[in-house]
């Protein structure tokens, strides 16, 4: 059998670095589980190496946008290499989160208030006016990210209006559609899932306690500038419902193989859906591998489960 596994990483969106990072390490667990794996960057020589010495499966962990949008996946189901992770639909609607967000809603999932917009519409109508309203509309305190993209680049918190021109400023150096969304004050967490054949299934949850009070790009990926709990210190019936919601989300969205659900459990104990990601990180201080420590499993058992069966698939 073929046991050669390409492993692509990096990429050019901002989060490239850490693409790299979680690349090496899936790499380094999938040799320690027994395959021939091999971290390659996207890149002019990748199409012909995957076309004249195809692997068994791919695992792309290229985070943002090509990584996580649909484009890689769309390239791989056109050369039928086989690959870990979810198809090019289910990617697409996932990385847009207007998009994910309505679909979720609609399955009874709590979503905060929300508006995605382009940088033209502001040029167009005025930004002070269109932000006055759209403030109203929302209610303070608001949170501002690109609508497409992720590790919380662009990512800001807003308690007053004066401080909206400069978070907006930042969004969009990061894509042109911004998500002004109301900021729900709560515990934090995320939830990983796992589908190796039998249906999803929720890992432990992880509580995120930044020192700053936000989970900005430093917090994620700066060691000891968070704190992680693992499960997070939620009662037994909050950290079921966090699992339930992030299990809907997968199914909802149509995702395959794994992903991460990014949740907010308020003071009234009611969770929200924020965010999935369908490429979770795989970094030494990235939430997924938290998770399947603290669960039954061990890192080497699940990725050799879901590179077995991208491979039946192909």
């Amino acid at each position: 059998m073929n046991d050669r596994i390409v492993v692509i990483a990096g990429g050019l969106s901002p989060e490239r670095d850490v693409s790299l990072r979680s690349g090496r390490r899936v790499a380094e667990d999938l040799r320690d589980a027994g395959f021939q794996a091999e971290v390659r960057d996207i890149d002019a020589t990748l199409l012909a190496d995957l076309q004249d010495d195809p692997p068994a499966c791919a695992f792309p962990i290229v985070h943002g946008v090509a990584g996580e949008d649909g484009s890689l996946q769309e390239v791989l189901q056109a050369i039928n290499v086989p690959f870990v992770g979810s198809d090019a639909t289910s990617c697409r609607r996932s990385f847009d989160k207007a998009i994910a967000g309505s679909l979720v809603s609609a399955a009874g999932i709590s979503i905060p208030n929300a508006i995605a917009l382009p940088q033209a519409m502001f040029r167009d109508l005025g930004a002070g006016g269109l932000l006055d309203a759209i403030t109203e509309k929302v209610g303070l305190p608001l949170i501002i990210k690109p609508n497409r993209g992720g590790s919380a680049l662009g990512v800001s918190v807003v308690h007053d209006p004066a401080e909206l021109p400069a978070a907006m400023v930042g969004a969009f150096a990061y894509g042109d559609v911004v998500l002004i969304q109301r900021y729900i004050e709560g515990t934090e967490i995320a939830v990983g899932v796992y589908d190796t054949g039998d249906g999803p299934v929720a890992l432990p949850a992880t509580e995120i306690v930044p020192d700053s009070g936000l989970y900005d790009y430093t917090a994620r990926y700066t060691a000891g500038t968070t704190e992680f709990f693992t499960p997070a210190r939620l009662e037994d019936h909050l950290l079921e419902a966090a699992a339930e919601t992030a299990v809907t989300a997968h199914r909802v969205l149509g995702l395959r193989d794994w992903s991460r659900s990014d949740l907010v459990v308020d003071r009234d104990g009611k969770v929200w859906f924020l965010e999935v990601n369908v490429s979770p990180g795989m970094t030494e201080t990235s939430l997924y591998p938290q998770e399947v420590a603290a669960s039954d499993s061990s890192m080497g058992d699940l990725l050799t489960a879901l590179v077995t069966r991208a491979v039946a698939r192909g």
